[in-house]
């Protein structure tokens, strides 16, 4: 039978950001550095393909230090931790590398500022992402308040209206983000915001991406696992922006093909967190069905390089 056309729309950037490869990085060293076991706490990254990989390299995956003996080396993972884990891991005389992304720890780092000159913290934030609780943790309880929406907003309970700032999770949307820091400069004129942006470059990029590809698209294959948060807006994103329907798959397994009966068009890309392998996996079989005609969509061109802990580096 002939194979019916398929424009296939490929979104860059996509995939791997700096962060995400750093902390892989982190682990693959640290297994050749110390031999395994190394211990992670938590998923290095949200990519169970990534996790799986390094599991079978010698890395064990737990959610909590306690699970971790003393005598072998732990991982923090990229979405950063409170700062009772490495005081734990201190108390315990353990080696700890932490793989916290660059860009996580600038908001840790501001959080911390703005506590230092007086000021109690708004987070905006996803409630559990590990992410929110490590940058939540880097203070002392009740001096972060969390707001998810803008109706969060109205009911928050602050200490003093005009010692006010907000941080951001790395990972949101930015749209979305926009309109809880209006509803937070609406209430609360004196609020102060970040420097620069707290949401990372690959999540604003990835994000442009897909609104420029969307309205091109008959659907649209976010490639990224359940629990990353930068992969679930990229569909709500896609959604948004006028692709009819946009699907969450992590493995070209995972797609539902009777909902992509009768397209023309597919748009593809990938959370910050999977491989490029996977989104190969994923055009292979849409070449497996369909005459496919591919076309990049690019918006932006990254070359941001985040460099791994001196304690892991080879000597020169």
């Amino acid at each position: 039978m002939t194979k019916p056309p398929l424009t296939l729309y490929l979104a860059a950037p996509r995939g791997f950001c700096a962060g995400v490869d750093r902390a892989i990085k982190i682990v693959e060293m640290a297994l050749k550095k110390w031999g395994a076991p190394v211990y992670v706490r938590h998923e290095i990254v949200h990519n169970k393909f990534v996790v799986d990989g390094l599991r079978d390299k010698g890395a064990v995956f737990v959610e909590e230090l306690s699970e971790c003996p003393d005598d072998r080396p732990v991982i923090f993972s990229a979405h950063g931790v409170p700062k009772s884990v490495p005081s734990a891991a201190q108390a315990r005389n353990m080696i700890y590398v932490d793989a916290t992304c660059p860009l996580v720890s600038k908001v840790h780092i501001e959080a911390q500022r703005h506590a230092d000159a007086g000021l109690q913290i708004i987070m905006i934030g996803h409630a559990g992402h590990p992410e929110t609780v490590g940058t939540m943790g880097q203070l002392p309880e009740g001096d972060v308040l969390l707001v998810e929406t803008p109706d969060d907003v109205a009911a928050v309970d602050v200490r003093d209206e005009t010692r006010l700032a907000y941080v951001t999770q790395t990972t949101l949307s930015v749209d979305d983000t926009a309109d809880i820091v209006a509803a937070l400069q609406a209430r609360f004129p004196a609020i102060i915001g970040p420097h620069k942006e707290d949401i990372c470059y690959a999540t604003t990029n990835r994000q442009e991406a897909v609104k420029t590809m969307a309205p091109k698209c008959d659907a649209m294959l976010v490639v990224g696992a359940p629990n990353s948060s930068n992969s679930k807006r990229l569909v709500e994103v896609g959604a948004r922006a006028g692709c009819g329907y946009a699907q969450l798959v992590q493995r070209a397994d995972d797609i539902d093909w009777r909902a992509l009966e009768g397209i023309s068009s597919i748009g593809i890309t990938a959370g910050a967190s999977a491989p490029e392998v996977l989104i190969n996996e994923v055009i292979d079989a849409f070449k497996a069905r369909y005459t496919v005609t591919s076309e990049l969509v690019e918006t932006a061109q990254e070359n941001v390089e985040f460099k791994v802990p001196r304690v892991l580096r080879q000597p020169a």
